[in-house]
C-alpha cells in the first residue's frame, strides 16, 4: 500500500529577506549588538531586512532615555540611525513596551502620562506586525538574551 505525501502549498522563504526579532535588552544582553552586526552584514551582502521587531526586554532598545557611558556604543542611537539610513521599519510590541514604561505620543495621551520616550523611527504596534512578518516571504531570525 503506497501513500503519497501532499504537495507543499507554501514555498520556503527566500534566503535573502529577513525579519529580525530582538528580545534581549541592550547592555544586559548581546542580542541587540549581534542583531545589528548581522543586519549590517546582510545588507552588505545584498540581502534585505523586512523589519525589526522588538519584543520583551528588547523594547528597551527603542527608548530615547538610554544613556550609556561615553566609551560605550549607544545601541538605541545606532539602531535608529541604521533604520533611518536603510528605510527599515522598527516596531516595538505595544504590550511589552507599556509594561516596561516605553510610550509614544498616543499612548502618553491615552494613559495621561507626563511624557513619551519612544525614539524615532521606532513605532509601537501589536503582535499583528510580527505575525505579518512571520506569514510573509521573509525568514524570521530571533536574537534572544543568553542564559
Amino acid at each position: 500500500m503506497s501513500s503519497s505525501l501532499p504537495e507543499q502549498t507554501k514555498t520556503p522563504a527566500p534566503a535573502g529577506v529577513f525579519t529580525l526579532v530582538i528580545t534581549g535588552a541592550p547592555y544586559s544582553s548581546q542580542a541587540p549588538q549581534t542583531a545589528l552586526h548581522f543586519a549590517r552584514a546582510a545588507l552588505a551582502a545584498n540581502k534585505r531586512i523586512d523589519r525589526i521587531f522588538l519584543y520583551g526586554d528588547g523594547v528597551h532598545l527603542a527608548s530615547s532615555l538610554c544613556v550609556p557611558p561615553s566609551d560605550e556604543l549607544n545601541l538605541s542611537e545606532a539602531w535608529a540611525a541604521f533604520l533611518n539610513e536603510n528605510n527599515i521599519p522598527g516596531v516595538a510590541c505595544i504590550a511589552s513596551a507599556l509594561r516596561r514604561g516605553l510610550v509614544n505620543g498616543p499612548e502618553k495621551q491615552r494613559y495621561e502620562l507626563p511624557a513619551s520616550n519612544l525614539r524615532p523611527p521606532f513605532e509601537i504596534a501589536g503582535l499583528g506586525e510580527w505575525v505579518d512578518s512571520a506569514a510573509s516571504e521573509s525568514r524570521v531570525l530571533y536574537f534572544h538574551q543568553g542564559g
